[in-house]
């Protein structure tokens, strides 16, 4: 059985890092953008990418709290497939992982 305080505060401290993040992109994206269309283009061009990032970053947050919902309801730490323990070195890696490496690999 894994250590449930110590993956819920690598949850939580995962989750602060990502919102940390979220503001940042947000306030990139309030910034004006320049008169200069070369610079606008370029500008555009760093929206799209801070856009993914933060698009990356709110799904992840989601699996996040999906995954602390697995703590509280005591089910984290088992896979939703097969029901195996998932190791925790894969929880090490993927804190939010729902399934186990083998059943990862085959779905």
């Amino acid at each position: 059985m894994p250590d449930l305080s110590h993956f819920r505060k690598l949850i939580t401290d995962r989750l602060e890092e990502l919102d940390v993040r979220i503001h940042e992109v947000d306030h990139e994206l309030g910034e004006p953008k320049s008169a200069d269309l070369n610079d606008q283009a370029i500008d555009l061009e760093d929206d799209e990418v801070l856009e993914s990032l933060g698009a990356a970053a709110q799904k992840e947050i989601l699996l996040l709290k999906l995954a602390l919902g697995r703590i509280k309801d005591g089910s984290y730490g088992t896979c939703a497939k097969c029901e195996e323990p998932i190791s925790d070195a894969r929880l090490e890696a993927v804190p939010y992982a729902p399934l186990c490496k083998r059943c990862a690999q085959a779905a």
